[in-house]
């Protein structure tokens, strides 16, 4: 991998190089490389950023290679609030300008726990929506909500506007703690979005 400042054919050529390399230590051909054993040195940061809209960028320019992004998601990782891309022997910091992830996709399914979502993501991941991968909603810029749904290991990925709406319209209310909230029921799990009577002001 390549410290920021190098030139982009070695950074890019040296980090797609280690991606691989990772990727193939994975057990199973379609699993995920167990990033979360690795504890590499720190080598600096890397000049790629993942916008809020889901492109990633290099050196400022887009990168426009599906498999290519999909191979650097998978050995992305969260530590401290911060985001690296790691292999066995290297680490190196990117920018994440949202969440790394994006939900551009939703399936409605039943299963023993009732209505289960399931979520597909920008890089081609199909996410449950259940306790393990919880849904979340922080307070938009316009006044809204945005969610955000919990991938893997601290990674989120922010629901597009148009799933938002899809929820709502799913939406119920339930007590919690004795408040009446409004939310959304998957994987035998109620998430709550809002505080009822605000959501119902704000329809």
């Amino acid at each position: 991998m390549a410290k920021q400042g190098q030139t982009s054919n070695q950074g890019l050529e040296g980090l797609t190089a280690a991606a691989t390399n990772a990727a193939n230590t994975s057990p199973a051909a379609k699993g995920l490389p167990p990033v979360h054993l690795w504890n590499p040195p720190f080598c600096g940061d890397l000049d790629m950023r993942i916008a809020s809209d889901g492109t990633w960028f290099y050196m400022g320019t887009p990168i426009g290679r599906p498999a290519l992004v999909r191979l650097f998601s998978t050995i992305l990782k969260r530590e401290d609030g911060k985001h690296f891309l790691v292999t066995p022997v290297e680490k190196v910091g990117i920018r994440v300008d949202d969440a790394p992830f994006l939900a551009v996709e939703m399936t409605r399914e039943t299963d023993g726990r009732g209505r289960l979502l399931r979520f597909r993501t920008n890089v081609d991941d199909w996410v449950p929506c259940d306790s393990a991968h919880r849904l979340r909603f922080e307070a938009a810029a316009d006044g809204g909500l945005t969610p955000y749904l919990h991938v893997r290991a601290d990674l989120w990925a922010k629901v597009t506007r148009a799933l938002y709406y899809d929820l709502v319209d799913m939406g119920e209310e339930r007590v919690v703690d004795g408040i009446t909230m409004f939310g959304i029921e998957s994987g035998g799990e109620f998430f709550a979005m809002a505080d009822a009577e605000q959501v119902r002001e704000a329809l």
